[in-house]
């Protein structure tokens, strides 16, 4: 049995007819809002709770949703290969690391692989046609055992916001698991640190400044050039624009 978990919808509408096997879509954006939970349930609970609050997402949405794809994770068979297709980028790698968490804590999976996109960080799986997205999945690279548990602590950290154990999980498997470092310090530079805002707000900051607008437009398209590393849609950025907007007024 083949299982392949899509990090969105979008990945859904492109994914191969020709690649068999069951897709389950990871329908979340945990690098945006509260991560907190001592149980899954907590956990999911928390996550409807402020989708509602901010973007007006209904707890029945959620239930509807994303509830059950995440029940259809913690039901996979031992016996299944599951494929994890996920991109770079900080909002892709925190949902990465929850999925992993799901298979350690609720499953007995042993064939795991990772299936990541090729190209520049700024397109992901969008950019890439038919025959590159089976080509990924021809390459993919086996997760052992030892790192799926890694990925899994640093869920666990990320929950915690324990940012040097992050740092150096990244560091110690950036042999075989590069793309860790980045996401990781884009991660710990999204929080403001001696009174300077985060990463993300003062990008956001120089970019009316170069363009001399307050256009989200504008700002919304440079921000996702210049900081394609936090995978930011935009309500995200949205956010972050108008906190930054009301902060010069």
């Amino acid at each position: 049995m083949e299982i392949h978990i899509l990090n969105g919808d979008a990945l859904k509408e492109q994914f191969p007819p020709s690649i068999s096997g069951e897709i389950i879509v990871m329908r979340e954006c945990l690098v945006d809002g509260q991560p907190r939970g001592d149980s899954l349930e907590q956990l999911l609970d928390n996550r409807m709770e402020f989708f509602a609050k901010i973007y007006g997402v209904t707890a029945e949405d959620y239930r509807r949703k994303t509830i059950p794809e995440i029940e259809r994770i913690r039901r996979i068979p031992a016996t299944a290969r599951v494929n994890l297709w996920f991109e770079d980028d900080l909002f892709c790698q925190v949902n990465l690391w929850f999925t992993s968490f799901l298979l350690s804590e609720f499953t007995q999976v042993a064939d795991v692989r990772l299936v990541r996109p090729e190209g520049p960080i700024q397109y992901g799986f969008g950019g890439m046609d038919q025959p590159a997205l089976i080509k990924a999945y021809e390459s993919a690279q086996t997760i052992d055992g030892d790192e799926l548990e890694q990925m899994t602590r640093l869920w666990q950290c990320y929950q915690r916001g324990e940012h040097a154990t992050m740092t150096g999980i990244a560091a110690r498997y950036q042999a075989r698991l590069p793309f860790l470092v980045e996401a990781v310090k884009a991660e710990r530079e999204r929080y403001p640190e001696d009174d300077r805002p985060g990463r993300p707000q003062r990008t956001i900051r120089a970019l009316m400044e170069e363009l001399g607008s307050e256009q989200f437009g504008p700002v919304f398209r440079a921000f996702h050039e210049r900081e394609s590393i936090y995978g930011y849609g935009d309500l995200q950025v949205r956010r972050l624009f108008d906190a930054v907007k009301a902060g010069r007024s």
